[in-house]
């Protein structure tokens, strides 16, 4: 197990863990019943959080956010010589934490896409996971939610009995969604993003050997080229840059030290 803590990566707090120690923390979090906010960065992630001062105070708040991409965990090793062997990657965090609770009886809780969505991770799950018990599942609304709503659904997960939530919005709503309701569900949420879409079946992951040298973002770049473009073009070489200026220490990113000013965005 690996856990050397969090560490600083272009001013967002990154964890310096592997799966055993990401899915132990999840699962105590759920067994005690308090708040374990967990996000899975890759590059995008990360530079959501270098461009915006809001969301990177959000993301700083939440407990647990793993190397999701090769490049983040790279950069780990890089200036801060953490020796992680592996990626941290979201959608096998999620079938992992789905394989600890079904084996320790933890209920979950599915929030986000479509009902159809749902319907077919549902199935897919239940067929790898057969004792895994789904306590319930909200398709999002995709629209910010009013405050009764953000109470209903805060009160349906909870009467649920699920000791666990994960969320599937796409970044960076799922994880304003996870800071946002840290504190009123006091249980693990995991935002997870495309892993809904892969396990179930609805959106193809890139072939292993260029998840392990780190061109997924090719790959889905070729899928989506409209969509993603921009995503990838523009942040990949800033994002790169930006971690030289780090290990050069040509420019600080300073951790903020208090909360500036943000709206609320409550999604879903």
């Amino acid at each position: 197990m690996i856990d050397r803590g969090k560490q600083n990566l272009l001013g967002v707090k990154i964890d310096a863990v592997d799966y055993t120690a990401a899915v132990g923390r999840i699962v105590a979090a759920a067994h005690a019943g308090r708040p374990c906010s967990t996000s899975a960065l890759a590059v995008h992630g990360v530079m959501t959080g270098v461009l915006d001062a809001g969301h990177r105070y959000r993301l700083n708040q939440l407990d647990l956010i793993v190397p999701d991409g090769q490049p983040v965990r790279w950069a780990l090793n890089l200036l801060h010589r953490t020796k992680l062997t592996d990626r941290v990657y979201g959608p096998n965090l999620m079938l992992k934490t789905c394989e600890q609770a079904a084996a320790e009886q933890l209920p979950i809780f599915l929030f986000g896409g479509t009902e159809e969505l749902l319907t077919r991770l549902e199935v897919n799950l239940l067929k790898q996971f057969p004792n895994l018990k789904i306590a319930g599942k909200r398709a999002s609304k995709f629209r910010q939610l009013t405050p009764d709503e953000r109470d209903e659904l805060i009160q349906e997960i909870r009467d649920s009995g699920a000791r666990i939530t994960f969320v599937g919005l796409g970044c960076p709503r799922q994880e304003v969604w996870a800071y946002e309701f840290r504190e009123a569900l006091s249980m693990p949420i995991l935002a997870v993003g495309a892993a809904f879409n892969f396990h179930a079946g609805l959106l193809a992951q890139a072939p292993l050997i260029l998840q392990k040298y780190g061109l997924e973002w090719a790959y889905r770049l070729c899928r989506e080229p409209q969509r993603l473009w921009r995503r990838y073009l523009y942040l990949n070489p800033t994002y790169t840059a930006f971690v030289i200026l780090q290990y050069s220490h040509l420019w600080k990113f300073t951790l903020p030290q208090s909360a500036p000013h943000f709206d609320e965005k409550c999604y879903g």
